[in-house]
């Protein structure tokens, strides 16, 4: 079953209409290949190199001659297994006369983004791939991907089969995907410390208790979360400061981005017992993060938080706007103190809650209740304002 995905599609059409290469980056297993083809389907003219599979090594043995020939859509998948290659891209764009534009795809943020930094500055527009969001899921279907996450193959499977391909993803990733990219640590240690960041899903930071935990110290277990961020698995959300007399909390938050992977790693298998589970809030809250990001195609996010109790669970800079939002899973949430406290300090244009129900209403004049199931939309409406 293939299900569409038009936004993505745009964004790497209008990132080819600013540069000759487009990046399309994110987890293992999203759809980049799938969305990659449909792309190049649409082209005159196409190539396409799997960096994964011998004879695509093989064509490229000698790249500058093989790719300088080609025009049209050149896709080259898994780019992070040949770093080299990002040079040899960059000279052939360079050149007078060049015919073909490039789409890379590539799995390991850190190693693209190094390739990008050191040899396609200002030639690439970045566009970044998750799993299923809430428009091609559909929003009916908001608990199931809630569920069961993103990833297509976990998507579309039953409840078991969905259970059973997280659970082979997670081995494989562990055990085949991070030692290609060079990284040598031992499997067990690593899942034990996507385990521990399941369980803090959500929760700020603390470097110190996470070394304690795993018997190492702060800079290994930072490295430790930097790889996962680094592979997509991870989201590290940033602190937010404003000039005010408020002692501000500086240290990061992070998410497990796949709720389906966070509900594995917790052992949570069905609808009742991610309900149950303590950790079902911040669960929703993640969910709800990762779709607003995904709508917003933003970097310029945050979360805002002061010692004396204040807090935000996401503020969004948007063309000279602020966006807030705060995500409760509760049937009919309404406005407290430190809604009110971040939307004065932080001067937010509006906050939005975002709860599992099915009604928006207005709480104040600028507080609203919105459901989970229309956050694509409203983030997409937010986007588009041009003032």
């Amino acid at each position: 079953m293939l299900i569409d995905r038009p936004t993505p599609v745009q964004r790497i059409q209008r990132a080819f209409s600013v540069h000759p290469v487009a990046a399309l980056t994110g987890p293992r297993q999203c759809g980049k290949t799938t969305l990659a083809r449909e792309v190049s389907s649409r082209s005159s003219q196409s190539a396409y190199f799997d960096l994964e599979s011998a004879s695509s090594r093989r064509r490229l043995a000698t790249p500058e001659f093989t790719l300088g020939q080609l025009a049209g859509l050149v896709v080259i998948d898994e780019i992070q297994r040949s770093p080299t290659l990002f040079e040899t891209v960059r000279v052939l764009v360079d050149r007078p006369g060049n015919r073909a534009r490039f789409l890379l795809l590539g799995s390991a943020s850190p190693t693209l983004i190094r390739g990008v930094s050191e040899s396609l500055a200002g030639r690439v527009g970045l566009v970044d791939l998750g799993g299923f969001d809430l428009d091609e899921a559909t929003p009916a279907q908001w608990r199931k991907l809630w569920l069961q996450g993103g990833f297509p193959r976990s998507f579309l499977a039953d409840a078991q089969g969905s259970a059973l391909w997280r659970r082979n993803f997670v081995r494989t990733f562990l055990e085949r995907d991070l030692p290609q990219l060079g990284i040598r640590i031992p499997t067990e240690r690593l899942r034990r410390f996507w385990t521990m960041v399941a369980h803090y899903h959500g929760q700020i930071w603390n470097a110190a208790e996470f070394a304690r935990s795993l018997g190492t110290s702060e800079g290994t277990a930072r490295n430790y979360l930097d790889i996962l961020a680094g592979a997509f698995m991870v989201r590290v959300l940033p602190p937010w400061f404003e000039n005010i007399r408020k002692r501000q909390v500086k240290s990061p938050k992070s998410y497990v981005r796949d709720t389906g992977m966070l509900h594995m790693l917790l052992g949570l298998d069905n609808d009742d017992a991610v309900a149950g589970h303590p950790k079902a809030g911040a669960s929703f809250e993640g969910f709800a993060i990762e779709q607003l990001l995904g709508a917003f195609d933003s970097r310029d996010a945050y979360f805002w938080a002061t010692h004396g109790g204040a807090e935000l669970d996401l503020l969004i800079r948007h063309r000279n706007r602020r966006y807030g939002f705060e995500c409760k899973f509760a049937d009919a949430p309404g406005v407290t103190r430190s809604m009110r406290i971040a939307l004065r300090d932080l001067a937010l244009d509006h906050l939005w809650i975002v709860y599992p129900g099915n009604e928006r209403y207005d709480l104040d004049d600028r507080i609203s209740a919105l459901p989970v199931a229309a956050v694509c939309e409203q983030g997409r409406k937010l986007a588009a304002r041009t003032g």
